[in-house]
């Protein structure tokens, strides 16, 4: 991934995770009542996320829409590992238990999560 997201990018995420592709429209409304945002602080969040390479723009019957540019247990296992490194100064992965009833991610993606961030550490060690 070419950047990481902040806490308002991920907000975004999570509701195009939920749903696949959104309009600008669609992610404003699924989150306005969380961010407090105007449509045009959707927008220009959505725009900068597009330049960060967070976000995909696939257009359908005229209307723009966006999509996740990487897999969501990709984008988490980058941000479980920068965290658990840089925050936490972990030299091991952090345990993915502790995302056992997560609304945001299922008990499948948390197996892959957990597959993804082993192999990001032995990559490390090689």
């Amino acid at each position: 991934m070419s950047s990481s997201p902040s806490s308002s990018e991920l907000r975004l995420l999570q509701a195009i995770w939920r749903e696949g592709r959104l309009s600008a429209r669609e992610i404003h409304d699924a989150t306005e009542v969380q961010s407090g945002w105007s449509y045009s602080a959707t927008r220009k969040t959505l725009d900068r996320m597009v330049e960060k390479g967070l976000l995909d723009i696939e257009p359908v019957h005229g209307i723009k829409t966006f999509t996740a540019a990487q897999p969501k247990v990709e984008t988490l296992a980058g941000l479980i590992r920068d965290f658990g490194r840089n925050v936490l100064g972990a030299d091991a992965p952090l345990p993915v238990s502790m995302f056992t009833g997560s609304s945001v991610i299922d008990a499948d993606e948390i197996a892959e999560l957990e597959d993804m961030l082993a192999r990001l550490d032995e990559e490390d060690d090689a």
